[in-house]
């Protein structure tokens, strides 16, 4: 049996993230793989844990040190209980947000630096990298208000910061995806969905 795929979605507050990756993993499905969704943080029953003390309460609750060391415990978890044994039995692992997002919104925005939350992911998840990242990105005007509509009166600790705040992590993505061509695809999210779907199993074919 060969070994699974590993893909992520990233992006910032209201690009559609969730939305499309149950899309894209009904559109793998419909190519012959076998799809698993999770997410981060989450996706093993100890990361579950930890996202509840991540998402929930005041937005100062954590420093974005303590946010990175957080997301590093749950991440470890998470890839050896979850992803890895689905990679290994040949499965597709399609996960809403991984390593990419504590380096955009802890590393870069946060401050506490690329190379430190890198040394995390080492010891944590011993550097484990995705086969493919999609990075999602819609303007800024239409993210905010795709994030209003959902969030309502209860955004998350993140969802509740301002926007200058989400444009800087934007921009920190885009950072990333500069940094590391191999592996990132620049998706335009607007649109519609239909559209947005495709061109996301697009920038999957020469893995498909």
């Amino acid at each position: 049996m060969s070994r699974g795929r590993f893909i992520t979605l990233e992006g910032g507050e209201g690009v559609g993230k969730s939305t499309q990756g149950r899309r894209l993993a009904a559109a793998l499905r419909a190519r012959g793989r076998d799809v698993i969704e999770t997410r981060e943080p989450g996706g093993s029953p100890g990361a579950e844990a930890i996202r509840t003390l991540l998402l929930s309460g005041a937005v100062d609750r954590w420093s974005a040190e303590a946010e990175a060391l957080l997301f590093a415990a749950a991440r470890s978890d998470h890839v050896q209980r979850t992803i890895l044994p689905a990679l290994e039995a040949g499965q597709w692992v399609l996960c809403d947000r991984f390593l990419d997002s504590s380096l955009a919104y802890q590393g870069i925005v946060g401050a506490v630096g690329e190379d430190r939350i890198r040394a995390l992911h080492d010891v944590g998840s011993g550097g484990f990298l995705p086969d493919r990242t999609l990075l999602l990105h819609v303007p800024n005007e239409e993210a905010a208000k795709r994030t209003s509509r959902r969030d309502g009166d209860n955004p998350d600790r993140f969802g509740a910061r301002d926007q200058a705040y989400h444009d800087a992590i934007n921009r920190a993505f885009e950072h990333l995806a500069a940094a590391d061509p191999d592996r990132f695809r620049l998706i335009e999210a607007s649109g519609s969905e239909d559209d947005v779907t495709a061109r996301l199993v697009a920038a999957l074919e020469d893995l498909l």
